[in-house]
């Protein structure tokens, strides 16, 4: 009889464990393995926290240059811009306005073709926005409703900032009309003023008997070059109809700032009255304020993708290290089918399952620590260096914290798996590395978003700690907040990745040859 007994004893589910224990073993018996983790969170939250420490935002005001004002906020904490100009009456009680946008023109500023001499042209940019306006005061960032023509996405109804409702597209003039009941604010349209369709209603708690009613006309900036550039709209409104209000117009530039001189407003509106008409000219915007809003926290985790490339190595390395060590045997196969374990080894398919999830657990563990550290201590600098920092909630840090981790650890599976199949360690931390970090540096310099949508590197959108609203236009780059996925659509594209290709290798070593089991 032979002394050897092959392991059998115990339930599968303890097999797997005492797998994973020595696989443990291995892995952290291993010093290139165990600096290159350390590395990784060496490198994430350095570079995190050299972004946070060289922040220092300035801005220019009426007084003079100074430290930026802390961020303006809506009803529920989002960070939002809020200026426009206001052509209103209070309405005391429920009540009615009705108008019709007969015109809607503008001005952008396009680069300068010839250095120094502003290149200004006729248009409107996509979200800029003339209509009819409720609000609880003047207040920036006080409760609103308003239902708007916009320059390419038809006709809308929006309300606190970060609410957008679609009405119809249009052609020529529009009819708009808004009617306030108690706390409730409908929106409606009209192509001829007689035949009406709701748009959608808002409920804006809380709001007084008598508020603001009235047209406005705002725009957002022309986006080139990455950054915003002027832009305002001008839009006739006529066959104006008030039900409830009966004063005069008063005219309000609300948010407009002034120049360096403390007297003299930058890009103010206007208003001219013309017979039963108004004109009126406004910038701006009424909306989230994703930019302008101050630094959101994920810029702390931007060094994570460069920081994943030695644990991407790492992962690598735990397969493709065992196949340069295996000594290559003479002679027939011991075991008649390929893929069969030898007596006493583990099945192939098991031992692959056990290294990933080795490798899983410990780059979740490197990515909480990284995040949990780097994350909550760059926004404290920032906040100590004066900068305007987005609003962020409790449950946002939260999620991008553990959300990091998750990613990282879909990464480190889907770099185990590749090594699997191709069993050569270069080969493997190329395949991985490609799909996972260059679409984010790409993405980062505003180069190929959409491989976020279709890599392992949307998984990143995980990390995004302000929204992407669809009614506000963002450069399409990391640094202005652009992700074209949801938080958790895109982790779970990783996650897709990371479970194909560990599938797809635990299958390939069922037909192929079987995996040496560890030293």
């Amino acid at each position: 009889m032979s002394s050897f007994s092959p392991h059998r004893s115990g339930p599968p589910s303890g097999r797997f464990l005492q797998m994973s224990r020595a696989e443990w073993v291995r892995f952290r018996s291993a010093r290139g393995r165990v600096l290159a983790v350390a590395a990784f969170v060496l490198v994430t939250v350095s570079l995190g926290l050299l972004i946070a420490g060289g922040a220092h935002s300035a801005c220019v005001t009426g007084t003079g240059e100074g430290p930026c004002p802390p961020p303006l906020v809506g009803p529920d904490g989002t960070a939002v811009r809020d200026k426009y100009y206001y052509v209103h009456q209070p309405l005391k009680g429920n009540g009615t306005i009705t108008a019709r946008v007969s015109d809607m023109t503008g001005q952008i500023r396009l680069p300068d073709a010839v250095p120094g001499v502003r290149n200004v042209k006729e248009g409107v940019v996509p979200w800029a926005k003339a209509g009819l306006l409720v609000r609880q005061s003047l207040k920036q960032g006080s409760p609103y409703a308003a239902v708007m023509l916009t320059g390419e996405h038809g006709v809308r109804m929006q309300y606190d900032y970060v609410h957008d409702v679609p009405g119809g597209p249009h052609n020529g003039p529009q009819w708009l009309r808004l009617t306030r009941s108690g706390d409730t604010i409908t929106g409606y349209e009209s192509d001829d003023g007689k035949t009406w369709t709701e748009i959608g209603a808002a409920e804006l708690t809380g709001l007084p008997e008598t508020v603001e009613i009235g047209p406005f006309a705002t725009s957002p900036g022309a986006l080139w070059d990455m950054a915003q550039a002027f832009a305002q709209t001008t839009a006739t409104f006529d066959r104006i109809e008030l039900r409830g209000a009966n004063g005069s117009w008063r005219h309000d530039d609300v948010g407009v700032v002034l120049e360096s001189d403390g007297r003299t407003p930058h890009h103010p509106g206007g208003v001219v009255e013309s017979g039963d008409k108004l004109i009126v000219t406004g910038s701006g915007d009424i909306g989230p304020a994703t930019v302008e809003g101050g630094l959101r926290a994920d810029l702390m985790l931007i060094g994570g993708a460069v920081g994943l490339i030695p644990l991407l190595v790492a992962a690598v390395t735990f397969v493709t290290a065992e196949h340069r060590r295996r000594p290559t045997r003479p002679g027939p196969p011991a075991e008649p089918h390929q893929g069969e374990p030898r007596r006493g080894e583990p099945h192939p398919a098991r031992l692959l399952a056990a290294r990933a999830a080795v490798v899983g657990v410990v780059a979740f563990v490197a990515g909480l620590v990284s995040s949990g550290v780097v994350v909550p201590a760059g926004l404290a600098m920032l906040r100590a260096n004066r900068n305007p920092v987005q609003p962020i909630t409790p449950g946002t840090e939260l999620r991008m914290i553990v959300g990091y981790a998750a990613l990282t650890a879909a990464a480190a599976v889907l770099a185990l798996g590749l090594a699997a199949l191709v069993k050569r360690a270069v080969v493997a931390v190329g395949l991985a590395v490609v799909p996972v970090v260059v679409p984010y540096l790409l993405a980062t310099a505003g180069l190929a978003p959409w491989l976020l949508m279709i890599t392992p590197a949307a998984g990143f959108a995980i990390t995004q700690s302000v929204p992407t609203f669809a009614h506000v236009d963002v450069g399409p780059s990391l640094l202005a907040g652009y992700y074209p996925l949801p938080p958790w659509a895109g982790l779970a594209v990783a996650c897709g990745y990371a479970a194909f290709i560990l599938g797809s290798a635990m299958a390939a070593s069922r037909t192929g040859e079987p995996t040496a089991r560890a030293d």
